[in-house]
């Protein structure tokens, strides 16, 4: 029987496992890879598999002329009720089988380290799916189960996120707490407040250390699809005009940009109605130079490598007053310089909305900020300085720690085998 157990961190943007030794009672091991898959344009013999994911992913799609169909953002698709299916090199493939596909990946990479087949896993979950929509929420979690199966796990349990980062954290004090914890990942933004004691640690019963749990559907992905909204997309010809009728200017609908701003929305464009449209507003707008690369964008797959660019912009913005927001390919030509302060103002929406969601959370539960002994910030989105600012203004005499933003979560996962005892709820 194995003695290994999986803490698996399915993200949106990254996805890791720790292998816990349940003998040794430690972490031997964490493994990280970006959640992505890219399916081959073509293949060189029948029985080669049709895909790769991780690293391996971005470099075939590049290596492949970026021809091929490159899937990101998969956890985004979890609790869609309006995706059933797509369809790729004539096979079907729903929401399980592509998490599956990375799940699988992962699993592999760590069987080989244990030299086991281990089917004993827990897996992390966002607070809350899709906001606080329960109907779409047991969808999620039904479909990724579901994958977990696939991937040959079959003794599966799940823990919300933020509570993994928290027993992460856990391992690293040498008092008890009073922690509010905030996950910030690239789908939601989920916060747990509870109590955590070194003494603690691997403690079978941990329900009544569990004050509050709450979570918001706003992440890096949605940081990044305002800043496409508002310095993206005017590159791609958002203000284009076109003559619909001898002497009639209209603007070109809007809706067509705002799907080149959410990557599950690029599939908008694949019918040939709306490909023929575009063509007709390309030409009615007298061959619009800046409306041209959005054809280019769609037609060359380019979608990966301009959110890319927006990624590198972000990060560089955590710690720099200003940077160049820089893209250029197949003659698409963006370079703008974007300072911290045009930055925050593209992204005040969502981190109000996080603002106001926190303030709603704390009242909810009768959490006084005065009953808070410290600030636990995990995941990619927490480095970002509006979040940073956010997190010190609100609670100014609090200590503020973080971990390792992409594998504090899975470690703590790791650490929660309680969930395996009888009794447990998961």
């Amino acid at each position: 029987m194995s003695k290994f157990l999986y803490g698996i961190d399915f993200g949106t943007t990254n996805s890791a496992l720790s292998i816990f030794d349940e003998e040794k009672k430690e972490i031997i091991s964490t493994i990280s890879i970006p959640s992505l898959i890219y399916f081959k344009h073509a293949l060189t013999s029948a029985d080669e598999e049709n895909y790769v994911v991780g690293e391996k992913a971005i470099e075939e799609y590049l290596n492949d002329g970026m021809k091929g169909r490159f899937i990101k953002s998969i956890k985004q698709i979890l609790s869609r009720t309006t995706f059933t299916e797509t369809r790729i090199q004539n096979r079907r493939y729903n929401a399980s089988d592509l998490v599956t596909l990375i799940l699988k990946d992962l699993k592999n990479t760590a069987d080989k380290i244990t030299g086991t087949n281990c089917e004993k896993a827990i897996i992390g979950r966002p607070v809350f799916f899709d906001d606080d929509n329960t109907q779409k929420d047991t969808l999620a979690q039904t479909r990724l189960r579901k994958a977990a199966e696939n991937a040959g796990f079959t003794d599966v349990r799940f823990q919300f996120e933020p509570i993994g980062a928290a027993f992460a954290y856990e391992k690293t004090i040498t008092k008890k707490e009073k922690v509010l914890v905030a996950d910030l990942g690239g789908g939601t933004t989920d916060f747990t407040y509870l109590i955590l004691d070194p003494e603690k640690v691997g403690s079978k019963d941990r329900k009544n250390d569990m004050i509050a749990s709450g979570g918001i559907y706003i992440g890096g992905d949605s940081l990044d699809s305002a800043f496409m909204w508002e310095k993206g997309t005017p590159f791609f010809g958002k203000n284009t005009q076109y003559e619909a009728t001898r002497g009639q200017i209209l603007n070109v609908p809007k809706s067509l940009f705002a799907n080149i701003c959410s990557w599950d929305k690029m599939n908008f464009f694949n019918g040939q109605k709306i490909k023929k449209d575009i063509e007709d507003y390309y030409y009615f707008s007298g061959n619009d130079r800046k409306f041209k690369n959005l054809i280019t964008l769609i037609d060359n797959n380019l979608g990966y490598s301009v959110f890319q660019s927006i990624e590198k912009t972000k990060i560089e913005l955590s710690d720099k007053p200003s940077i160049d927001f820089i893209y250029n390919n197949m003659g698409i030509e963006i370079d703008e310089t974007i300072s911290i302060s045009q930055y925050n103002a593209v992204i005040e929406k969502d981190v109000q909305r996080i603002s106001e969601y926190l303030d709603k959370f704390l009242t909810e539960y009768n959490i006084n900020p005065t009953d808070i002994d410290c600030l636990f910030l995990t995941g990619g989105t927490s480095m970002v300085a509006a979040i940073q600012e956010l997190f010190k203004s609100k609670f100014p005499h609090i200590p503020m720690n973080s971990g390792d933003n992409f594998k504090s979560v899975a470690k703590g996962l790791a650490y929660s085998g309680y969930l395996f005892d009888e009794g447990a709820v998961s």
